[in-house]
């Protein structure tokens, strides 16, 4: 097995079969490892290796060759990649430069302004347009260099992968060249990757199920990469059919997406044999593998690594399924750190106790945890003694299937993109008349989370839903996916016997209670008074989708302390 993402690369060089395609350009695996090393050629060339660790290559591009090339030439170089999201701002993407101590950019001249004029430190000759004549240019005398003489160790850094928390600080994932060749030899035996393969790439390269379960696998098996600038619900089916795709990897609402576009006549006799992924819906999952006459898996995974859940034959619907790789997971309380009872399912699939939901944790296994770049706070909340801690909630039933619960930090999940409700929360309290913002996240019908908020109103306040709509959209750090489907207003803000903000009463409520609860109108601006009939309406969807055992229970509903 091959130990490193550099020995991956080195394995096709040579390679004469075609590797990446994008748009009507292609490129053979060796012209591929050719590119990577004329950049690392010019990284060499750009910036001397600092004297205590590898150098960071900040990568700020849409899904375009480029972001393949500069991922070889930082393995080959025994640099490191780090992943910079495009659809953060640019105030959010200086923070992420500075914290992962990036010593070049390389962006294109859409995403410039995202990077130009704000304190990264990062000189303005370190930032490279891949789509400039100047690129050209400078990239030019290093066309046809050597392979680069460095051989990075399985544990060295390959790529920093940003995973937004609970609170402002980012999270640099650090993702070794050990741990991403073994888990690139366990996905090409999971998914059957062959050479024979082509792959479907419309994932973002900046997000780890990008890298980890299609770009790299189908480098180490010497498939074909046909990859899209970004994720097109309209354009994924004739994309499937120009490629000749037979597997594609997805996260969050991709497949519901298309599966709201046309039918394509060739749709049902598609090249399409597996699409892997995670969060989509028992429906979507169905109604998917009967459009495109193909598999669909799920798994639950992370960037952190450490442990893998997956759906076996047998798995019940809506579960996660079980642990894989011997790795000891269990459901921990998360205040006494015991082991929560064994859950009982109700006809619906809806847990009857609370008491069974805690937090996912792999037992024995945080010594295989590789870490956060920089940042022990963030450390200490996953590692705990000899134990990993997720993040996630969970419950478990008499038979050992896993079912996710939620997060039991304060992060969200809308569309694929987690993000922190600190930053939502930042925004909400701007809202004249709002005391307090409470943000978290409550199960979306079909797929991943939605964004509830309980507002606490300066005594003698009015809730105006029209104000209070128009006020958000005016604020321009408010992130698309930001924007809460439920407005709740409370009393006060529920606390803990140590006077910490006390969320979990909330998330179990969702928007069943006797507070006042308005429900945003698609994605306007407009918010309404929930009534029971709109109620109704949503735990209809839930049972469409197959999801009634995330709605909130009848028991749970109640108001807030007043």
């Amino acid at each position: 097995m091959m130990e490193t993402l550099a020995e991956i690369l080195r394995s096709r060089a040579g390679d004469g079969r075609v590797g990446l395609r994008f748009e009507e350009r292609s490129w053979t695996w060796a012209e591929v490892v050719q590119e990577s090393a004329d950049r690392a050629a010019l990284l060499d060339h750009l910036v001397a290796r600092p004297a205590t660790r590898q150098t960071h290559v900040g990568v700020l591009l849409d899904n375009v060759p480029d972001y393949v090339f500069w991922l070889g030439a930082a393995a080959l170089g025994a640099g490191v990649v780090v992943g910079l999201n495009t659809s953060r701002n640019s105030q959010e993407i200086a923070d992420d430069v500075r914290h992962a101590d990036v010593d070049v950019i390389i962006t294109e001249t859409r995403h410039r302004g995202l990077v130009e004029g704000i304190a990264h430190v990062v000189p303005s000759g370190l930032i490279l347009e891949v789509d400039s004549a100047a690129y050209g240019r400078l990239l030019g005398p290093f066309r046809g260099s050597a392979m680069p003489t460095a051989n990075p160790t399985a544990a060295e850094t390959a790529v920093l992968l940003y995973s937004s928390g609970s609170t402002s600080a980012p999270k640099a994932v650090i993702v070794s060249h050990g741990r991403l060749a073994g888990l690139t030899a366990a996905i090409i035996d999971r998914i059957g990757l062959e050479r024979s393969s082509v792959t479907y790439l419309a994932m973002p390269l900046f997000h780890g199920n990008a890298v980890m379960m299609n770009l790299v696998p189908a480098m180490a098996a010497g498939a074909t990469v046909g990859l899209a600038r970004r994720f097109s619900a309209s354009r994924f089916s004739a994309d499937i059919h120009r490629f000749g795709a037979t597997y594609t990897n997805y996260v969050g609402r991709a497949l519901a997406y298309v599966l709201t576009t046309p039918e394509d006549p060739r749709d049902r006799s598609s090249t399409l044999r597996l699409a892997y992924g995670t969060e989509a819906s028992e429906t979507d999952i169905a109604r998917f593998a009967e459009r495109f006459g193909c598999v669909v898996q799920e798994g639950y995974g992370m960037s952190e690594g450490v442990f893998r859940l997956n759906r076996v034959p047998g798995t019940p619907p809506g579960s996660l399924g079980k642990a894989v790789g011997g790795v000891d997971v269990r459901v921990l309380d998360e205040t006494t750190g015991e082991e929560c009872p064994r859950a009982t399912i109700d006809s619906d699939g809806r847990l009857d106790d609370s008491a069974a939901i805690g937090q996912l944790v792999a037992v024995g296994a945080a010594h295989t945890f590789e870490g956060y770049y920089r940042n022990p706070v963030a450390m200490a909340d996953r590692v705990r003694g000899d134990d990993f801690w997720s993040g996630d909630l969970a419950y478990r039933d008499a038979d050992g299937w896993f079912y996710f619960a939620g997060r039991a930090s304060d992060w969200l999940r809308v569309d694929g993109e987690n993000f922190s409700a600190a930053q939502v929360e930042n925004v909400l309290a701007r809202v004249p008349g709002v005391a307090a913002s409470l943000v978290y996240a409550v199960p979306d019908p079909s797929t991943g989370d939605q964004v509830m908020c309980a507002l606490e109103l300066v005594a003698g306040t009015e809730f105006d839903p029209d104000a209070f709509g128009e006020f958000v959209s005016q604020q321009a750090d408010m992130g698309g996916k930001w924007w809460p489907t439920y407005v709740r207003l409370i009393g006060r803000v529920p606390l803990t016997g140590s006077n910490k903000v006390d969320k979990a009463p909330l998330r179990r409520m969702g928007w069943n209670t006797t507070d006042p609860v308005f429900r945003r109108v698609g994605r306007t601006s407009a918010y309404e008074r929930l009534g029971e009939s709109a109620r109704t309406a949503i735990e209809k969807e839930f049972r469409l989708h197959e999801r009634a055992h995330l709605l909130p229970r009848a028991s749970d509903r109640g108001c807030s302390p007043r």
